[in-house]
């Protein structure tokens, strides 16, 4: 896969089977954090979006197979992101709305 390639929109890997929420609270914005997100959901085959909400956290919303959404959360845990994660909260969930991509907003 090419570095391009995570503009793409495709379809979801697998079965859309659980919705990860999270909020990522840090030095998050300005800093290519959404584009990272979506570099690392995209290839897992998860749908839907990193959005900066206005305190200056970014919301995620991905779905998809249980494998890939647990596989994006392990990597906004990792400590190896863009920018600085200080916290986060996350939920796993069952999914709500669809969605047809991995969106920035």
């Amino acid at each position: 896969m090419g570095f391009f390639d995570i503009f793409l929109s495709k379809d979801p890997a697998g079965p859309i089977e659980v919705q990860l929420m999270a909020t990522v609270y840090g030095k998050v914005q300005g800093v290519g954090f959404r584009w990272w997100t979506a570099g690392i959901a995209k290839p897992l085959g998860l749908v839907g979006y990193a959005k900066n909400l206005d305190d200056g956290s970014v919301e995620i919303v991905a779905q998809g197979s249980r494998a890939a959404v647990e596989g994006l959360l392990a990597e906004l845990q990792s400590g190896d992101t863009a920018g600085r994660v200080d916290h986060l909260d996350a939920d796993i969930t069952q999914p709500v709305g669809s969605y047809d991509n991995f969106g920035i907003y």
